[in-house]
């Protein structure tokens, strides 16, 4: 029987998508999506994924309009809120360790929320 066996693209609506990859690419490593079909797509390493809808009136994600957010694996969680401050991106780090691991949170320039997850 056919199954999923990861998700394939995050796709989501940008008032400028090129200037919106462009910055994913410079402050997170996403790198963009290619312009043929000869040059490589960015891979991520496999790990756990954690697919869940949320109930409608949730503020986990921040501000009500916000429909979705996207938690990206990281290693080195420190190191990679250092680059982002240094590159001027607001990051907030939550001082609590989880039993999966830590947390921070930012927002892309058109106010998307991300939550970087550094597993355990």
């Amino acid at each position: 029987m056919g199954q999923v066996t990861g998700i394939g693209g995050v796709f989501f609506r940008a008032a400028d998508p090129e200037a919106l990859g462009a910055w994913y690419a410079q402050h997170l490593g996403i790198s963009p999506v290619p312009k043929d079909y000869d040059t490589p797509v960015w891979q991520q390493q496999a790990g756990p994924t954690v697919f869940a809808p949320f109930p409608k009136e949730t503020d986990y994600f921040g501000a009500d309009s916000q429909q979705f957010m996207i938690n990206l694996r990281v290693e080195d969680l420190d190191g990679l809120v250092k680059k982002l401050r240094d590159g001027g991106v607001e990051v907030t780090v939550d001082t609590e360790t989880y039993p999966n691991g830590r947390f921070a949170r930012l927002h892309d320039p058109e106010g998307n929320p991300i939550e970087l997850w550094e597993p355990k």
